[in-house]
């Protein structure tokens, strides 16, 4: 009966945190997709790993470095594709790779200390504590707050930002806005869920809510349900096949991506 109980507990944490962090991801995912920012997302998650090695040799917290190096990250890609004539593309991915070589630079000087990237890369859900789910719920609430009151400038911007400047709307601070949303929730997540998962969820639940919404809004919403059932599919599939749980969500939202396309194939059709 211990046993069990124990299990029950680390399961109900882990069930928590990944519903923790689609219900962030659903709608800060939504703009991603519209935006084609997809890259982006791992851009910042190897600058990450920069900042966990910086936390470490600075002897602070590693979370608060984090952020700090992922904010920095993104407000450089922001004034490289405004002031240069190097393309986004280019200019995330110079970013991502020059980030993720002076990490693995840094970290080959670091004798006294031994840092687990592959934990940070993957994450592990199912060891998830009390604290940690503080954190992610924190931290979520603050985000969805943010966007709950910028949304209709968001979402302006991602329309058409010329308008949105006609209409009074600041679309420079709007855009950096999303960005460090973006850098905060990749800066929370990844130690708790791996950047696997934080990364899948920004992009794949919005993707699919994508083919079947009708309105922005509804496709938040969905994105955000379609998450959660994937989270609750890929902890189940862990659980009685004994697959590492993180990756099991992902398999479980790529395959719901899959079934959709399938199941509505005009659908997907129309909405390309």
């Amino acid at each position: 009966m211990q046993g069990d109980a124990m299990i029950s507990d680390f399961m109900l944490r882990a069930l928590f945190a990944g519903i923790g962090v689609a219900i962030v991801a659903g709608p800060l995912g939504a703009f991603v997709v519209w935006r084609r920012m997809a890259y982006f997302g791992e851009a910042l998650a190897h600058s990450a790993l920069l900042g966990v090695v910086l936390g470490t040799i600075l002897g602070v917290m590693p979370w608060l470095v984090i952020i700090a190096v992922c904010s920095a990250v993104a407000i450089i890609l922001f004034i490289l594709e405004r002031s240069s004539g190097t393309g986004s593309d280019s200019a995330i991915g110079m970013i991502a790779q020059g980030t993720l070589a002076l990490a693995l630079v840094i970290l080959a000087f670091i004798e006294t200390e031994r840092i687990d990237l592959f934990a940070y890369l993957f994450g592990d859900i199912l060891a998830v504590t009390k604290q940690d789910l503080w954190m992610i719920y924190g931290v979520g609430a603050l985000v969805l707050g943010i966007m709950a009151g910028l949304w209709q400038s968001m979402l302006s911007v991602v329309v058409n930002e010329d308008v949105a400047r006609v209409e009074g709307i600041n679309v420079t601070r709007t855009k950096i806005i999303h960005l460090l949303l973006l850098a905060l929730v990749v800066s929370t997540a990844m130690k708790i869920v791996g950047v696997l998962l934080v990364v899948a969820m920004l992009i794949v639940p919005p993707s699919i809510a994508r083919l079947m919404a009708r309105s922005p809004e509804s496709m938040a919403a969905l994105s955000v349900i379609i998450g959660i059932v994937s989270v609750i599919s890929g902890l189940m599939a862990s659980y009685y096949a004994d697959t590492p749980a993180g990756p099991s969500i992902v398999v479980a939202a790529i395959v719901i991506f899959i079934l959709t396309m399938l199941i509505c194939p005009k659908r997907v059709i129309r909405r390309r």
